[in-house]
């Protein structure tokens, strides 16, 4: 790709070695387009995965759209359908039908702006420290070095014109007011650009999620016996490890954590968790469920 530094780009990257098989989530959009362009060029045997939820009318021809580039760059692609209705927490359901239909392990294209964004969200949810290290499973996210307007040139360059979604503008999702306001605010509030600070933000609190995850090593957050010999501080930070992991990685929310110590000290028999998901209490266990 004449007239961008690829090479400056894949060394911010975390590729695999050359030759390895990844699986890539590739939306249409600049961000997951770019990283399938930069896993072929590291030398990686791509396969592209588009997953199309039904949520708008252009969505069959943006698979298509992939399907036409990921053959053009040589990598191998697979289109599925996972519908998802309109209605309350349209995010977190699409989020959560993409992880039943790609496989295990797929890469995706998150960059250091999504990161800074995904900092402020969990943040203001009340998301605790577990929240302020961003996005999880940062070894699926080889891009989060680099910088939107990056993979945005990462297509151009390519002669890729990438899909826009439409959804990404609307002020009613979350992510699209911190995305379109909150940053920009900050932007020019501080004089500065707050990503990077709130990407090296992530890291540090990443390395204190690791230090802190040591102390509750092989709790079963799940036996009510074991939790009731922890300390109230030590039974929420393993039952907010327990429900990020059965959220795919997204950490829950302070309120809910305490709903859920509540089950667990038997004040109450069930609890919502923010997300759509529910805990309940039976035969001195607890059990996470979709609402």
């Amino acid at each position: 790709m004449s007239g961008l530094d690829v090479s400056d780009l894949l060394a911010r990257c975390t590729f695999a070695p050359p030759g390895t098989q990844v699986d890539c989530a590739v939306s249409g959009g600049p961000d997951s387009m770019a990283l399938m362009v930069l896993a072929v060029e590291a030398g990686l045997d791509v396969t592209a995965w588009h997953v199309d939820h039904g949520l708008r009318p252009e969505s069959a021809s943006e698979g298509e759209l992939v399907a036409r580039t990921a053959v053009s760059v040589s990598a191998a692609v697979m289109r599925v359908e996972a519908p998802v209705e309109h209605g309350p927490n349209l995010e977190a359901r699409a989020r959560e039908a993409r992880i039943v239909v790609l496989p295990a392990g797929v890469l995706t294209g998150h960059t250091a702006d999504d990161q800074a964004e995904t900092v402020i969200m969990n943040i203001l949810r009340g998301a605790g420290i577990q929240g302020a290290a961003g996005i999880g499973d940062p070894d699926r996210r080889p891009l989060l070095a680099l910088r939107r307007a990056e993979t945005t040139a990462v297509c151009a360059v390519a002669g890729i014109t990438p899909a826009h979604d439409t959804m990404n503008d609307d002020p009613r999702f979350f992510r699209n007011r911190v995305r379109h306001e909150i940053v920009p605010l900050m932007a020019e509030v501080s004089g500065r650009d707050p990503v990077p600070l709130l990407a090296r933000h992530a890291d540090r609190a990443r390395e204190a999620v690791g230090l802190l995850s040591t102390l509750v090593d092989g709790i079963d957050a799940t036996d009510v016996s074991v939790l009731s010999g922890l300390s109230d501080d030590l039974a929420r930070l393993a039952l907010r490890t327990w429900l990020t992991d059965c959220s795919g990685g997204r950490p829950p929310d302070l309120a809910s954590v305490d709903r859920v110590l509540e089950v667990a000290r038997g004040s109450r028999r069930a609890a919502e968790v923010v997300g759509g998901h529910r805990v309940e209490r039976s035969a001195g266990r607890l059990t996470h469920l979709p609402d």
